[in-house]
Parts: C-alpha cells; sequence; structure tokens
C-alpha cells in the first residue's frame, strides 16, 4: 500500500497548490492568473519545459501525479509544445529507471517498486510478453514497477524502446490535449484533478486483479 498512499499524498499536493490561492483570494486572483498564464506562454514557456521534463523524468523514482503533469502543461504551453516536451520527460524517466535496473539489478528494482507488484507484473509479463510494457504506461504504479521488471530480465534496448516511445508519445499527447482543451483555469483545474484521478483508480482496480493472472497463466501452462 506505500505507493499508493506516496501517489495519493503527491497528487493531493500538487493538486492543492492552484487549488488553495483560488478558495483564498477569489475571483480577482484568477484573473491575475489568467494574464500570468498568458505572459508563461509568451515569455517563459522554455523554463516551464524544462522543468516538465525533469519532473516527469523522475516519475521512475518519486510518486509524481505525470498524467496530472502533462495535463496543465497542455493548458499552459499548448497541445504541440506539451506533446513534445512531455513525451521527452516521459521516455528520459523510462530509460533511466530501465538502464539502472539493468545495471544493479533486484536489489535496486525492489527499492522502488513493492516486491508484490514486482512479482505480479512479472506474472502478467509471463503470459503477455513485452506488451504488457505498452499496456502499463497509463496506468500509476503499475507502469514503473514494470519497467523496473523488465530491467533486471535479458531485454535488450531497441525491444524495450519500441512499445516504451511510442506508448509515451500517445500518453503525452492525449493528456496535453485534455488540457489544451480547456483556457480557463477552472476548468483547466477540473481536468487536472480528473487526469490524475482517474488512471490512479484504474490502475487500483487492474492490481487487484493481477493476482489472478498469476494462477491463470499457471493453470495454463501444459502439464507432464
Amino acid at each position: 500500500m506505500r505507493p499508493v498512499i506516496n501517489v495519493c499524498l503527491m497528487l493531493a499536493f500538487f493538486l492543492a497548490i492552484p487549488i488553495i490561492p483560488f478558495l483564498l483570494l477569489g475571483e480577482s486572483f484568477e484573473q491575475d492568473v489568467q494574464a500570468w498564464l498568458q505572459q508563461e506562454r509568451e515569455q517563459t514557456g522554455g523554463v516551464l519545459a524544462v522543468a516538465v521534463v525533469g519532473t516527469l523524468a523522475s516519475d521512475i523514482f518519486l510518486p509524481i501525479p505525470s498524467s496530472s503533469v502533462v495535463t496543465y502543461t497542455g493548458g499552459v504551453l499548448g497541445l504541440w509544445p506539451a506533446t513534445l516536451w512531455s513525451w521527452l520527460g516521459l521516455t528520459v524517466g523510462s530509460c533511466f529507471g530501465f538502464g539502472l535496473s539493468k545495471l544493479l539489478g533486484k536489489p535496486f528494482a525492489r527499492r522502488f517498486a513493492e516486491p508484490a507488484d514486482l512479482e505480479k507484473v512479472e506474472a502478467a509479463a509471463s503470459r503477455y510478453g513485452p506488451a504488457i510494457l505498452l499496456l502499463s504506461r497509463p496506468l500509476p504504479i503499475l507502469a514503473e514497477a514494470c519497467v523496473l521488471l523488465f530491467g533486471t530480465t535479458a531485454m535488450t534496448w531497441p525491444r524495450f524502446l519500441l512499445p516504451v516511445v511510442a506508448a509515451n508519445l500517445g500518453i503525452a499527447f492525449i493528456y496535453a490535449a485534455c488540457g489544451a482543451g480547456f483556457e480557463d483555469q477552472k476548468t483547466l483545474l477540473v481536468a487536472t484533478v480528473a487526469s490524475g484521478t482517474v488512471p490512479l483508480l484504474i490502475a487500483l482496480l487492474i492490481r487487484k486483479r493481477l493476482p489472478t493472472l498469476a494462477i491463470d497463466s499457471v493453470e495454463a501452462q501444459p502439464r507432464d
């Protein structure tokens, strides 16, 4: 349960940053933020892009609500810049996790993912193979566990990069589009909240289902 709690706390902290000032300062503050966002688009997009890449690249090690980050970035930078920088950050983070896990082995993987999650993902991977990398990418907790798990195997970099790079691009585009579709700060906030909580809830439901995959895969094996 520790990764779940960490993700929930980080998500709550991330979402409280824009929520609390609106509750305390009201409509005039909202208008100031709208003006600031426009200024950010015109003057400091590069700084924000670097921050987004760095934040998403650390997702493999910290409970960052990456879907919320990408959605909010889409609302600030627009669709295509947010897609590009978010895709880069997600991919760098995935490569860091895979590379370090390949270098340091299972002790490193267990340090940043629950052993139970690694076992569940391993059971799913034994049945679905590298496709589990693609399927798990949108799911918090499971995506990181999957990357770390495959780093401990003999999987080559090309086999790892193909599904991960493609999935990250799709995720970055979808969430950036969600954010870019909301110019009003209040609706962008709603989209940011939803993009963080919905994938987490789905991941928790699938996480409960994963133990049965291990049983199914064992029963599906041919017997002598």
